[in-house]
C-alpha cells in the first residue's frame, strides 16, 4: 500500500489514453489499510489486518453515464488491464442508456491535496495502554485504526487526494447481563493520558451499576444527554432533514423549521464543517465540498445540502455534498454548561450515556422513540445514586432540543462513526452535551 497516491495517478493516466475524444472519465478511488483487534474479558480474542481498494469509474458522454465499481489489487499493471476493460463494457452500456437530465459534474478542474497530521500508537503500544487502562475490568470492545485514502481523478485533468491515519476504540466495561459502561475513544492523536481518564470515568460508573436498579414510573424527568446520546440524535436527522431534495419534497422530519413555523432553542448551531473532519474535501462528482455549510443558526433553518443532481434540478449552485444529501462531518456549537458541572446543573434526574435503537414516531413532528442504553443513572443533589433499567423514551426535537433545551456543555467530544461494513467509515461529529427538562419517558 506504499506510494498510493502515485499508484493512483498513474492509473488515471492509463484511464485517459483509453477513452474517445467525445467522453469523460470520472474515478473515485475508496481504499484503506487497517488494524482490527478485538477485546473480550480484557484480552485479546481477534487481530487482523485489512488492505483493500475499490474503485468506482463512471465514462460520461451526451448526457448519459454508465458506472463500475471494481476490486483493485494495487498492482498497477494487472488493474490497468481491469480497468481497461472495464471501460469497454461501460462504452457499450452507454449505447443503452437513455439521457440523464439531472447529470452533472464538475468541468472546471480544482484539484487538491490534504494529507492529515496523525499519530498512531504502534500495534503492541495501544494493547498494553488499553489493557492496563482496563484495570481488570471486563473490557470488550474493537479497536480499528491505520490509514484510509479517497481519490479523484478525470480526463480533464483534475486530481484530488486525501488520506487521514486514525483510530477509533469503541468498548465498553461489562458487568453483567446487560449492563455496562459504554465510552469510545477516536481521533487521529493517541494521548495515553485520555484514553486513561475514560477508562477512570467509566470505572466508577462500572462501581454504581453493580448496585440494585432504581425504578422509574413513566413520565417526564430532567435529564443530562452525553455527546454519544446527542450523537444517535444528530444522526437519526442526519438521514433526511438537511438535504435539499428532502426539504423541496416535503419529506424532511425538520420541514416546519425550514417553513419557519417551529424552531430550535437558539443555543442550536448545526453545520456541516468539511474542513475539520476526516471525510474528504471532495465528492465523486469531482465537486469540492465548501469547507463550512450552515445548517442551523440560532435555532432557526439556516441552509441545505445540495448535491450535484439536486443543483440540476433545482437550478441552484451545489455545495459538494455526497448523493444522500447527508452530512459527513457534522457539528453542533458549544454552549456555556462546563462538563465539570454537569451533575450539579442536573441536580436531580437522569444521566443519559446512549440510546439506541431510534426512529420516528411521528416524522412531520420530529417525534422519536428509542431506548437508553448500557448505564443510565438516577442523580440526586448532584449525586449518582443508582443505575436504572432500560427505558424507551418519545419524544420531539423540538421540545428536546428546544423548548425544552436548558444548556449544552462547552465542551464537544469528537466522535468518529465505528461502522466497518465493507470498509471503515469517514463519517465524523463534534458535539456537545444537552441539558434538557422533561424528557418525556414512556415505559
Amino acid at each position: 500500500m506504499n506510494n498510493m497516491q502515485t499508484y493512483f495517478y498513474q492509473l488515471a493516466d492509463f484511464i485517459g489514453t483509453r477513452i474517445h475524444a467525445d467522453e469523460t472519465y470520472l474515478a473515485y478511488l475508496s481504499a484503506e489499510d487497517s488494524t482490527f483487534v478485538r477485546f473480550n474479558k480484557s484480552a485479546v480474542r481477534q487481530a487482523g489486518s485489512v488492505q483493500q481498494l475499490i474503485l468506482t469509474l463512471s465514462l460520461v458522454s451526451r448526457q448519459r453515464r454508465a458506472e463500475s465499481r471494481l476490486t483493485l489489487s494495487g498492482v498497477l499493471d494487472n488493474d490497468q488491464q481491469l480497468v481497461g476493460a472495464a471501460v469497454e463494457t461501460l462504452r457499450r452500456d452507454l449505447g443503452e442508456l437513455p439521457e440523464d437530465p439531472y447529470l452533472l459534474f464538475n468541468t472546471s478542474p480544482q484539484s487538491s491535496e490534504r494529507i492529515g497530521d496523525s499519530q498512531l500508537p504502534a500495534d503492541e503500544a495501544m494493547l498494553e495502554q488499553v489493557l492496563s487502562a482496563a484495570n481488570g475490568h471486563d473490557l470488550v470492545g474493537l479497536y480499528a485504526a491505520g490509514a484510509l485514502y479517497r481519490g479523484f481523478a478525470n480526463s480533464l485533468g483534475q486530481r484530488n487526494w486525501h488520506r487521514v491515519d486514525n483510530f477509533n476504540l469503541d468498548w465498553c466495561l461489562y458487568h453483567t447481563a446487560d449492563k455496562a459502561v459504554k465510552s469510545s475513544y477516536a481521533g487521529t492523536s493517541w494521548q495515553a493520558a485520555e484514553l486513561q481518564d475514560k477508562m477512570s470515568a467509566a470505572e466508577e460508573k462500572l462501581g454504581v451499576l453493580r448496585q440494585p436498579p432504581k425504578v422509574l414510573a413513566p413520565g417526564s424527568y430532567r435529564v443530562y444527554l452525553a455527546p454519544a446520546a446527542v450523537n444517535e440524535i444528530v444522526e437519526l436527522l442526519n438521514w433526511e432533514a438537511f438535504g435539499v431534495k428532502a426539504q423541496r419534497n416535503k419529506q424532511s422530519p425538520l420541514l416546519k423549521l425550514e417553513e419557519g413555523s417551529a424552531s430550535l432553542h437558539p443555543a442550536v448551531g448545526l453545520r456541516e464543517n468539511s474542513a475539520d473532519g476526516i471525510a474528504p474535501g471532495f465528492q465523486a462528482d469531482g465537486f469540492l465540498k465548501t469547507a463550512s455549510v450552515s445548517l442551523v443558526e440560532g435555532g432557526r433553518h439556516a441552509g441545505a445540502l445540495i448535491s450535484p443532481r439536486s443543483a440540476r434540478e433545482y437550478g441552484l449552485d451545489t455545495n459538494g455534498a455526497n448523493a444522500a444529501e447527508a452530512p459527513e462531518a457534522i457539528e453542533m456549537a458549544a454552549g456555556g454548561l462546563a462538563r465539570a458541572d454537569v451533575l450539579s446543573a442536573l441536580d436531580t434526574g437522569l444521566l443519559i450515556g446512549n440510546l439506541h435503537y431510534l426512529n420516528f414516531s411521528d416524522r412531520i413532528a420530529c417525534r422519536m422513540t428509542g431506548m437508553t442504553r448500557f448505564a443510565t443513572f438516577w442523580v440526586e443533589n448532584g449525586k449518582i445514586q443508582a443505575p436504572l433499567n432500560v427505558m424507551r423514551f418519545d419524544d420531539s426535537a423540538y421540545r428536546v432540543l428546544g423548548e425544552n433545551l436548558l444548556a449544552l456543555t462547552a465542551e464537544r467530544d469528537m466522535i468518529i462513526d465505528s461502522s466497518s461494513y465493507g470498509e471503515r467509515s469517514t463519517l465524523s461529529a463534534r458535539l456537545p452535551g444537552a441539558l434538557v427538562k422533561d424528557f418525556a419517558l414512556t415505559l
